[in-house]
């Protein structure tokens, strides 16, 4: 099985956050088929790293700007069986490639997710902080299986899924996928929740997937931190608490949502 891995980067202001992510992707126990670097909309990001990384496969957005036109781009281009996304200002372990692409030994399983452990800027978690509401900086929260296990959806920055089945579906919707560029910025995600839930409907009898084993630390800067603590205090009615599960299996559109079914 072939794993063809998708970053997908924007911005020079990231640059040590790309360089860190690539090296992440290229220390792993189990290398990757190919590893794709998609540019949104940034010519001179473009050449830099096609200078940068030779042996890398860098191309730019040829989709609608965004992170889901991105994700498209990558694929488009990849040749693995499996494509796999990982966030520019994240870093996996040296099994993370290799626990997600165990997840895939079943034939019934499209997607797998893995654990994303948030990297605080300050080098520490805040003590006032609860680990319920990690996934509003995008990471693994407390109330998500210990184990392996069936989930309805992954989380898009440290995802992966058979190639086949996104273009088989429409791939990522590109009105909701994060774009925070030019006057028109869209600071939304949850890309990666309306594809698993329409690739799941689409397919009766389809697997979503959570491996733990499959960790990467996502940076979680000082002005994110400080946006999610906004977002933490609403969530109690915005979203539903893990604890609550008849409410929560009918929160479709809550971003907290890489629950089991």
């Amino acid at each position: 099985m072939k794993c063809s891995v998708v970053i997908c980067v924007y911005t020079e202001e990231r640059w040590d956050d790309i360089r860190a992510a690539v090296e992440s992707v290229e220390g792993q126990s189990r290398p990757a088929h190919e590893l794709i670097l998609v540019v949104d909309y940034n010519p001179d990001l473009h050449l830099r790293l096609k200078r940068e990384y030779p042996h890398a496969i860098v191309v730019e957005n040829a989709h609608e700007k965004g992170l889901s036109g991105g994700k498209n781009t990558g694929a488009d281009v990849a040749t693995g069986d499996i494509v796999v996304y990982l966030d520019d200002d994240a870093v996996a372990d040296p099994g993370w490639l290799e626990a997600l692409e165990e997840g895939f030994q079943d034939p019934a399983v499209v997607g797998v997710g893995g654990r994303t452990l948030p990297l605080w800027a300050s080098g520490r978690r805040p003590r006032w902080y609860p680990y319920e509401f990690d996934w509003t900086v995008g990471c693994t929260y407390r109330g998500m299986p210990e184990t392996r296990a069936p989930i309805r959806n992954v989380m898009g920055g440290n995802a992966a899924f058979r190639r086949e089945v996104i273009g088989a579906v429409g791939g990522f919707r590109t009105g909701i996928g994060r774009s925070v560029q030019g006057k028109k910025s869209r600071p939304l995600g949850c890309e990666e929740t309306e594809f698993c839930i329409r690739l799941s409907q689409s397919r009766p009898g389809s697997v979503m997937l959570y491996e733990p084993r499959a960790v990467i630390g996502h940076k979680v800067p000082a002005a994110r931190r400080n946006s999610a603590t906004s977002a933490a205090g609403a969530t109690p009615r915005a979203c539903p608490r893990p604890w609550s599960r008849p409410a929560w299996a009918r929160a479709t559109a809550c971003p907290a949502s890489a629950r089991t079914p």
